[in-house]
């Protein structure tokens, strides 16, 4: 087993969103970074764990604990010209991006970024890092059971 952390603007799909979602499910489209879409494509695995992090927010931080559900499988939201992530070279031959479907396995309090800063252990996790803006970073497993046992 993997484990991730998976960034989300609450004001666009947020973990009460989640809650509501029928059988606390989504899929994870819009990513448009390939490295963020290698990590989907080519190593989650079903029942992979992730962090829910609300960003671009007054408080950014870890809201919840969700799981990989559906393995990769192409984003249709590249083939609609209507929608924000069209992506005009994308073929349904030759697919530019993927999503994973997700569940939410539980709602945490909220974990501040400022929090997180706090924890030495937690020092070389990407999400610190300057200038790391991925919507999906890999989670080792001491910091994984690090952060739980803060929630």
């Amino acid at each position: 087993m993997r484990y991730w952390l998976m960034k989300s603007e609450p004001s666009e799909f947020g973990i009460d969103d989640f809650a509501k979602a029928p059988g606390k499910k989504t899929s994870w489209f819009g990513v448009r970074n390939y490295l963020a879409r290698n990590f989907m494509r080519d190593q989650m695995q079903l029942g992979d764990q992730a962090f829910f992090y609300h960003s671009s927010c007054e408080v950014p931080g870890i809201a919840g604990i969700v799981e990989i559900c559906k393995l990769a499988y192409p984003d249709v939201s590249q083939f609609d010209p209507k929608s924000k992530y069209f992506d005009p070279k994308a073929t349904l031959e030759k697919p530019r991006w993927f999503n994973v479907d997700v569940k939410l396995v539980k709602k945490t309090r909220l974990l501040p970024l400022a929090e997180l800063r706090e924890h030495k252990k937690l020092a070389d996790m990407p999400l610190l890092q300057r200038g790391n803006r991925l919507s999906i970073t890999p989670v080792d497993a001491a910091e994984w059971k690090f952060i739980v046992g803060l929630l």
